[in-house]
């Protein structure tokens, strides 16, 4: 018997109970390089015109006894004399396919061929479920074949032995159970049949097996075995896209991903450059019910020439497109040695900035040419995109800001904040924006749509961390109807009166201020407040709405971001005439109306009363006297 290298033994030691996360993968591995071998003659023959060999005549098999627990992957490849034998297989990580690859990039007038494996080590990935390995190996055009049998890392025999035709036959005695492992797994057709879709569908080449169909006809069952072919071979997202119908993209999407209903867009890509890759993806049309868990997977489907690598890579589109569901194919990628995961590298960024842009522009192409399925879209999604502005201090804010739809309180829809700068009106600086249901039941939304400039509504907890992330879209800065300047568009007239009205009753404005008590920052006359008579602003970057989310925090911890308010008071109102006689009357009654006008304005802007004792007994003063 001969021993593997010490490195070899520890090496393989390694790869059995170590590198490879599923066992499943072992067969995987095998038909990968059954379709490397298959590669390489199918390679030869365009080059050698001697060899006479049709590609429809290569394939991989599959087939199992199940009594004699053997389960055997064959193909009609280019196969390996002794010598190729001792050198790909009695050492560990010398890979013939890796050693082809590289001869053929050497030569400047060759295509290097789509050969998956890269490492020489998936062979070995066999031994975790089986006890035993052979292979029997014939060369292309040699008389004699080869056995090579190992039981592990004791070591290895090779010996001559009979072979009808050329290529390679790997023969698996599979370990018995334990209480750990059901090994038996790996003789059952169904499972096989599993796993041949799941990781190889796409190896280019027939990968057949013998399945029993039982039929009862008068009421007897008779079974027959047929010889199938398993895998699709040829990928969707790899045939030319005027070839594939949207049906057949609706079909693939429903079966691959368990959807009920159709996407709302597809989007294939064929890309070509120093990264080279192709890709199809789906928006979907709802969200799964776990979306905005902690148990949802985002991720594509990731395939290295047709071979399943990650069921889920998250690294190929940001967390603000984890909704996009489909597949990217590539043998551009440097995977490492178990081809389970990825090493980060630059080939990958490139495929991930790729697959970023084509999103938002399809997103985009959406919100423009078929409102509704985007409208639809954000119904699902549109939380998503604001998180995305929001995370990693607004890093994709330059990205996601083209996507987001508020809806006007002017137009009464949603739009985006395209349509919104674009109709703004002349003079206007800013995109203003209220809260909640606020329209025309806030005073100062309504002297804004008066003046004929549009609102825009914040609904969720979330957009006014938006709005503060984003800061500005296209020059326009946003600014809070609650804002303590709106800079609307006041006639000279009425900036005249106001800063008359300012200085002639500075001193009761000084009074209201300080019979708060350090409640508010400032009293101040407005002439915007329509019928009420006050009304609460903010200055500063916290607004009230910013002070109710810290203050919903737990454990009390924004309790201390507050507001810096301001009551304003309306000048037209007759609460501003009782104000004015109480004040030169009735210093009592004054103070009475000043907080019950600070009141009144913190309820209508759904503010929480700091002391509703007092509020209570201000009013029941106000009905006595």
């Amino acid at each position: 018997m001969k021993q593997f290298q010490t490195e070899s033994k520890r090496l393989l030691e390694l790869m059995i109970n170590s590198i490879y996360t599923r066992k499943e993968v072992f067969l995987r591995e095998l038909i990968s390089n059954a379709s490397d071998a298959l590669d390489k003659l199918a390679f030869k023959a365009l080059t050698d015109s001697s060899v006479g060999l049709d590609r429809g005549d290569l394939y991989v098999k599959v087939e199992i006894d199940k009594e004699a627990r053997i389960l055997t992957i064959s193909d009609n490849g280019i196969g390996m004399t002794a010598e190729e034998l001792e050198r790909n297989l009695g050492i560990i990580a010398k890979s013939g396919s890796l050693e082809f690859k590289s001869g053929l990039e050497q030569d400047e007038n060759r295509d290097a061929a789509d050969i998956i494996g890269q490492f020489g080590v998936g062979f070995y990935s066999a031994f975790m479920v089986a006890e035993r390995v052979e292979v029997l190996s014939k060369a292309f055009g040699s008389e004699t074949a080869n056995l090579w049998v190992s039981s592990g890392i004791d070591g290895y025999d090779i010996e001559p032995a009979e072979k009808a035709g050329h290529g390679t036959t790997i023969t698996l005695c599979i370990k018995p159970d334990t209480d750990e492992e059901t090994y038996s797994e790996y003789l059952e057709t169904y499972r096989l049949r599993e796993l041949i879709k799941k990781y190889s569908d796409y190896i280019r080449y027939p990968i057949k097996m013998d399945v029993t169909h039982t039929n009862t006809e008068g009421g007897e069952s008779r079974e027959h075995t047929e010889t199938e072919t398993i895998n699709s071979m040829l990928p969707i997202w790899r045939r030319p896209k005027a070839e594939v119908s949207d049906e057949e993209r609706e079909q693939f999407y429903r079966a691959k991903f368990y959807d009920t209903e159709k996407p709302i867009s597809s989007l294939t890509i064929n890309a070509e450059g120093l990264v080279s890759f192709t890709a199809l993806l789906f928006v979907p049309r709802k969200a799964p019910y776990n979306y905005y868990t902690r148990d949802f997977r985002p991720g594509l489907e990731l395939y290295s020439d047709g071979v399943l690598i990650m069921d889920r890579c998250a690294d190929l589109l940001p967390e603000c497109f984890r909704f996009v569901r489909g597949v990217t194919d590539t043998g551009d990628l440097t995977l490492n040695i178990s081809r389970e995961t990825l090493q980060h590298d630059r080939q990958l960024r490139v495929i991930a900035r790729n697959l970023e842009k084509r999103v938002k522009d399809e997103l985009k192409r959406l919100m423009t040419e078929a409102p509704e399925d985007y409208a639809e879209f954000w119904t699902a999604f549109g939380t998503q995109l604001k998180y995305g502005v929001i995370s990693d201090f607004g890093a994709k804010k330059e990205l996601l800001s083209e996507l987001l739809m508020f809806r006007s309180a002017g137009l009464k829809k949603l739009i985006s904040l395209r349509e919104y700068t674009d109709a703004m009106a002349d003079g206007q600086k800013y995109i203003y924006y209220a809260f909640g249901d606020e329209t025309r039941s806030n005073p100062r939304t309504e002297s804004i749509l008066d003046t004929g400039y549009d609102v825009i509504c914040l609904e969720e907890d979330t957009d006014e961390f938006v709005v503060q992330t984003l800061t500005t879209f296209d020059g326009k800065e946003f600014r809070s109807v609650n804002s303590d300047d709106l800079e609307l568009p006041d006639s000279a007239e009425t900036k005249e009166e106001l800063e008359k009205l300012s200085a002639e009753y500075k001193d009761l404005l000084e009074f209201a201020r300080n019979t708060l008590n350090g409640r508010v920052a400032e009293a101040r006359i407005s002439l915007n407040l329509k019928g009420a008579p006050s009304y609460i602003t903010t200055r500063g970057y916290v607004t009230l709405e910013l002070e109710r989310y810290f203050k919903s925090l737990p454990n009390g911890e924004g309790n201390q971001m507050k507001a810096e308010r301001v009551l304003e008071i309306n000048a037209e109102h007759p609460a501003f005439d009782a104000l004015k006689s109480a004040y030169a009357d009735d210093k009592t009654k004054a103070e009475i109306i000043v907080k019950l006008m600070l009141y009144r304005a913190l309820l209508a802007a759904d503010v929480e009363i700091e002391s509703p004792t007092e509020f209570a007994e201000l009013l029941e003063h106000l009905m006595v006297s």
